[in-house]
């Protein structure tokens, strides 16, 4: 794996000419979660050990090289499998635009099916497709699709390389795909709703050829800590690490915060730098949720309404308060700053997954002069288009609970000291 990387890497630094041979490059979503990261690294490796044709085949994540530090549990997994982030390619370091003006583009689309808006015009390019999410493409007779509602992309990569090329296979190569299903499968725990027959039939042969493969429950808590670890990051770096953003009457950012609302509303100078952050970004109002975990690894969801604009801040906290499919059961908590409207919620399981319907609902019912920002709001800013984002974070219902088999894994992994 490593010395393909090297060769996209040369590869991309040799073919800048525009009259330089095609390039096939599987793309992961803008999430660039560990599933979509893991998905586009091994289906462009599968593809470099068995298609021929004139065009080489890259891996390209959907982020900007910047961004990487973000994703801190993809940075643990490419440590823990010897690979550096150095290798990687991503979205800024090449010009999709000019390679498909000079016929020289061809994409595989990996964690999703259908391209953002900011990349339609890319369309005439895409190859291939396999994901997990539910279809939202047409079905062209000249474009292969693999779309299947398993808990993974990784499994359906896997899938293809054992039923194709099992031999490319190799301890590194297995590492990457058991850890982004298990990861996305919450453990393989069934309590998730997440894990489906065929994730777990590829998770059990990945670990029958190789038995050193690390404890899922090991491997698991190991990624789940680091992708919740938020130490080091500054606020607008913890609001773009995991948000979504939704476009209509108000341009609304959904992000989810890995610390107590009480935590977040006590940093220094916040309404100031949410401010910078929604006028540098064009965002009009801010829905932040807030999830932390109990003792007992129960879910504790919160909700913080920041905007500016009185009006847009009442009328979407009504909304959500009033909201009944699914009810969010929020009640007010106190809040020292003026533009904030904060919230503990008490159905902990109305995920943002959950969230996302109801602010596309408020937003459909906004037409016109409905939904008013107040005068001094009224300059215009830039539409945030829509993105492909994967739905909600593998953790969304909350962590599976402790089981003998954990603590066994947890022994296990003492023993091995592989994580």
């Amino acid at each position: 794996m490593e010395e393909f990387l090297r060769s996209c890497r040369r590869t991309v630094q040799e073919n800048a000419d525009k009259n330089g041979p095609g390039l096939h490059i599987v793309l992961g979503n803008e999430a660039c979660d560990v599933d979509s990261m893991v998905s586009a690294l091994a289906f462009a490796y599968f593809l470099f050990k068995t298609a021929g044709g004139d065009s080489l085949v890259l891996p390209l994540l959907n982020v900007r090289q910047s961004e990487l530090p973000l994703r801190s549990d993809n940075l643990f997994l490419l440590r823990h499998t010897g690979l550096s982030p150095q290798l990687l390619l991503f979205r800024d370091q090449l010009d999709l635009r000019a390679l498909h003006r000079a016929g020289r583009l061809r994409l595989t689309l990996v964690d999703h099916n259908v391209l953002s808006s900011s990349d339609s015009d890319l369309e005439g390019a895409v190859v291939e497709v396999i994901d997990h999410h539910q279809l939202e493409r047409k079905l062209p007779p000249t474009c292969p699709v693999t779309v299947e509602t398993v808990g993974s992309c990784a499994t359906l990569v896997t899938e293809r390389i054992i039923q194709k090329a099992p031999q490319i296979l190799d301890q590194q190569l297995a590492q990457l795909l058991y850890a982004a299903v298990v990861l996305d499968c919450v453990n393989m725990a069934p309590a998730a709703g997440k894990v489906t027959p065929k994730d777990s039939q590829y998770v059990a042969a990945l670990e029958t050829r190789f038995p050193a493969l690390p404890p899922r429950g090991a491997l698991f808590q190991a990624l789940q800590n680091a992708k919740f670890d938020v130490s080091g990051l500054n606020l607008e770096q913890m609001l773009v690490k995991d948000m979504k953003a939704v476009s209509g009457s108000l341009n609304i950012a959904v992000p989810v915060l890995y610390i107590t609302l009480e935590e977040f509303l006590q940093k220094a100078d916040l309404e100031a730098e949410l401010s910078a952050f929604c006028q540098k970004s064009g965002f009009d109002l801010l829905l932040l949720m807030t999830i932390s975990f109990t003792e007992s690894k129960d879910p504790i969801r919160e909700l913080a309404v920041f905007s500016h604009s009185a009006s847009c801040r009442e009328q979407v906290s009504r909304y959500l308060e009033q909201a009944r499919n699914p009810a969010l059961s929020l009640s007010p908590v106190s809040c020292p700053h003026p533009h904030i409207s904060a919230y503990q919620q008490g159905n902990a399981l109305a995920s943002r997954k959950k969230l996302l319907p109801l602010v596309k609902d408020f937003l459909r019912e906004c037409d016109g002069d409905v939904c008013l920002r107040d005068a001094e709001d009224e300059s215009a800013v830039p539409p945030t288009p829509m993105n492909s984002l994967v739905d909600g974070c593998p953790l969304d219902e909350g962590l599976p609970r402790i089981t003998a088999e954990d603590l066994q894994d947890k022994f296990r992994q003492m023993e091995s000291a592989d994580l």
